[in-house]
């Protein structure tokens, strides 16, 4: 677990730096004064100048940061700072830590493809491709289901049913829809192998009899370097218009319902899942960093104050208002959405840690 929490830091200041690094390499070209680029946040551990910027490592290793020379609104001025600079150069500082994110995910997929992800397997994949590890794999177990009842899980692997083999879907749902005796499943859950015996029955809502679940053929998909490439940028944009989609249900729920039809994780939530999808190799964490990476940028583009977003925001309304914001109300803003965010991470980790709180007492144990 403690691996589990090293390798959680990794990957959070990987997501976090390439954000900031964005807006650090983009404040430089616009002309802004970069006045500190920080791994993690302080209190200062070490740090050193070089071409006029103090780069430094501080204490909690969560990320880091970037200071730029009058982004509070102050040093109006000074033709170097950020607040005398035109909207639009403004802008695209503000954008950059976002574009940065998406930057990653899409080289993150571009290297996984090279050497492998999980993927769907298709009748229409490409004929360059290279399939490992093909297997039938449970994605979808409906609720008060026979299979559920019979404890198949969501990521089994379809081994055997009745010791028959099946290299196809199609097979093998032939084979369900007239079996009216019990079924002998052989899984592969994770690394080990399990047995589950299911029958046919009665699903709530649906007509017939079905055991409930949805499978698909996945396999570790990859490809020669330059379609590696092209598919790391499509699949980049194809998960980020999908998450955009999921953000906004989310959003609609909250607001019309007043719930949240999702388990939402924060950092504790976050770091287990790092440490679960760790297990299952090294193409899954390539494609679990790509996803959260993309995640990090869907959130900081939403127009809420603190995040790029809302920041943008202001830029929004001073162009239509063709008048800066006061300084003041525009600090007292941010700062009351940074609280609002907090009270969010707070809420959520205290979610995370009734979810997961043996597994962080067994970590506690472990240190002493």
């Amino acid at each position: 677990m403690i691996g589990t929490i090293l390798l959680f830091l990794a990957l959070l200041s990987l997501l976090v730096l390439a954000h900031e690094f964005g807006h650090f390499w983009m404040a430089r070209k616009m002309g802004m004064k970069v006045e500190e680029f920080g791994f993690g946040f302080p209190p200062r551990a070490f740090g050193f100048r070089r071409g006029g910027v103090l780069y430094s490592v501080n204490w909690i290793p969560l990320g880091g940061f970037v200071k730029i020379k009058g982004e509070s609104g102050s040093q109006m001025n000074d033709p170097d700072s950020f607040a005398s600079k035109p909207a639009y150069k403004r802008f695209l500082v503000l954008i950059a830590g976002v574009v940065m994110n998406i930057v990653l995910a899409t080289v993150l997929f571009g290297v996984g493809f090279m050497v492998g992800l999980p993927s769907v397997i298709s009748d229409d994949i490409s004929p360059r491709a290279q399939v490992r590890d093909e297997a039938i794999r449970i994605v979808r177990v409906l609720p008060d289901s026979p299979a559920e009842t019979a404890g198949l899980s969501i990521g089994d692997v379809i081994v055997s049913v009745d010791d028959q083999l099946f290299a196809e879907t199609l097979p093998l749902y032939d084979y369900l829809k007239v079996q009216e005796q019990p079924m002998e499943f052989l899984l592969r859950r994770g690394d080990a192998f399990v047995t589950k015996t299911a029958s046919r029955g009665v699903i709530e809502g649906v007509e017939g009899s079905f055991l409930g679940i949805e499978v698909v053929r996945t396999g570790f998909v990859s490809y020669p370097f330059f379609e590696a490439i092209a598919r790391g940028v499509i699949t980049a944009l194809e998960m980020t218009g999908q998450i955009v989609v999921a953000f906004g249900g989310l959003l609609r729920d909250l607001f019309t319902t007043a719930s949240v039809g999702v388990d939402v994780s924060g950092p504790i939530g976050i770091a287990v899942m790092t440490g679960e999808v760790a297990k299952l190799g090294f193409g899954y964490l390539i494609q679990f960093a790509a996803i959260l990476s993309i995640n990090l940028a869907v959130i900081n583009v939403l127009p809420f104050p603190a995040l790029d977003g809302g920041r943008v925001l202001f830029l929004v309304i001073e162009k239509l208002r063709r008048k800066r914001a006061s300084e003041t109300v525009e600090a007292m803003t941010h700062n009351l959405g940074f609280l609002v965010l907090m009270g969010l991470v707070v809420l959520v980790t205290y979610r995370d840690l009734a979810r997961f709180g043996d597994q962080i007492i067994g970590v506690v144990k472990s240190l002493f």
